[in-house]
């Protein structure tokens, strides 16, 4: 059974930029819809519809929209006319080739006031003696009925002779709901798998078709030639050929069983052949490396997984959710230096690698809980941790040999410092430019330096006394 859903609604309203709440018109035409509802809930604004050629047997659930004008019904499985009182706006209903018998559904249209245009052509109440009348003096609002006008010289016969008409209507109308109840039950034996105990007549009703059509022997003839230039068909092939043909020969009164046996026939003879051209096409093979040499990520299982580095081991780690109670004989590991490919029940899963790795070092382990695969694949080349070199200060008491183990396991495990030898100053000592007297010799004063002695007279510094007044030597 196809619904109405919201998606197929959006689909249809992109004049309207996919808006359905303010949308106007919408055309939901051969989408073998089997019942109508959402609509008087999605699009309250609604004023044209069209749900023609479809398979809904009964109108319902668009009294709430008030503003509709053209409701087109045709080709449907609608027996009744019902459930529109609350369509204030209808303008023009049409209901041709459906299965409304019961005409006098059709008086339920005189609280549409607006109603102008009505067409019930095709329906086995238009094969009723009165029938136009009937409907012309029913429904004094109308315009036009079958696409034919209506006078004012019509609707006065129709007035004058109403109850006769109707009373004539009523009495084909209880025979038609007579016969409909005899081919529900008919139907119900046949969806049962009970035989009708007509094949006799029906073999009767074809040999009868056949001798009144002209030129049957003709066509038989036509029809032994093409039968001789086919080729031979196998036996399964004979018997689907005999059951489509006994189908589509076999005589029915036109209902809306039928129609929907038909149609579920030819539903399924479409699935069928769309199976068959699965069968016969052939699979696209999936691409896993392309012709330039690039990898391609694949995950045709459709599986959980995660990729993680981890530092310390310098290894990448992938875990695979294959199925906990699958086989391990089902799975096949295939490692390569960029990339890793596991074949899950021949579905392919294929993830390219962060970084180079090691296939020979690489190890692959299944949980025997969760049943998660594992692939431990180590780096082809470590990742270059730049260090930095600190320069100690010599130890007195260190040994010339070496340390012990422990005082290397005590200095790795402390953190390093950098440390500054006090020894060597770089920088200027401007406290000891000018020397100091030694404390025992009395408080601090700056000492003088004696003048050089004068190399002119030979005589020595001692005893000498510079004046002041007299200028120096040049």
């Amino acid at each position: 059974m196809v619904y109405i859903t919201e998606d197929m609604v959006r689909r249809r309203a992109e004049h309207n930029e996919c808006e359905i709440f303010s949308l106007e018109e919408v055309s939901l035409h051969q989408q073998d819809i089997e019942r109508i509802e959402h609509l008087d809930r999605w699009c309250r604004d609604l004023k044209i519809l069209y749900l023609q050629n479809n398979l809904v047997p009964r109108i319902e659930n668009v009294g709430r929209l008030k503003k509709l004008e053209y409701l087109n019904l045709a080709l449907n499985n609608i027996e009744v006319i019902e459930n529109l009182e609350g369509c204030e706006s209808l303008q023009k209903l049409d209901l041709t080739v459906n299965f409304v018998g019961r005409l006098s559904s059709v008086e339920s249209l005189k609280h549409n006031i607006h109603l102008r245009e009505l067409f019930l052509v095709g329906n086995p109440c238009t094969e009723f003696e009165g029938y136009r009348q009937y409907v012309v003096a029913s429904l004094p609002q109308l315009k036009w009925l079958d696409g034919t006008e209506i006078s004012r010289s019509e609707r006065i016969r129709a007035a004058q002779g109403l109850e006769e008409v109707k009373r004539r209507v009523s009495e084909q109308e209880r025979e038609y709901l007579k016969r409909r109840a005899e081919e529900k039950e008919e139907a119900q034996r046949k969806a049962a798998g009970e035989e009708t105990g007509n094949n006799e007549k029906k073999e009767g009703f074809d040999s009868d078709i056949s001798s009144r059509v002209p030129g049957s022997e003709e066509n038989k003839e036509n029809q032994e030639m093409e039968e001789n230039t086919k080729l031979p068909l196998t036996s399964s092939e004979l018997d689907e050929e005999q059951q489509e043909k006994e189908f589509w020969n076999t005589p029915c009164s036109f209902t809306p069983e039928s129609r929907l046996e038909a149609h579920r026939h030819l539903e399924e003879k479409r699935r069928a052949k769309e199976k068959e051209k699965e069968k016969k096409k052939p699979k696209a093979s999936r691409t896993l490396i392309t012709a330039d040499g690039r990898v391609m990520n694949v995950n045709e299982a459709k599986l959980d997984f995660s990729l993680t580095e981890d530092e310390e081991n310098n290894t990448i780690v992938l875990d695979l959710a294959v199925y906990r109670h699958m086989d391990t004989s089902l799975i096949d590991v295939d490692v390569q230096p960029t990339y890793a490919r596991v074949t899950v029940k021949g579905k392919i899963f294929q993830m390219v690698l962060p970084a180079e790795v090691k296939p020979d070092s690489s190890t692959a382990q299944r949980s025997q809980t969760t049943g998660h695969l594992v692939l431990t694949m180590p780096r082809a080349a470590g990742e270059i941790k730049v260090t930095k070199t600190v320069q100690r200060p010599p130890r007195a008491c260190q040994n010339t040999h070496g340390s012990s183990s422990d005082d290397n396991t005590r200095r790795n495990n402390l953190p390093e410092r950098l440390e500054v030898d006090h020894s060597k100053h770089m920088a200027l000592d401007l406290a000891n430019i000018v020397p100091r007297q030694s404390t025992n010799g009395g408080p601090l004063e700056a000492s003088r330096t004696a003048p050089p002695a004068s190399s002119g007279h030979g005589s020595s510094s001692e005893g000498f006394v510079d004046d002041p007044d007299v200028p120096p030597l040049i």
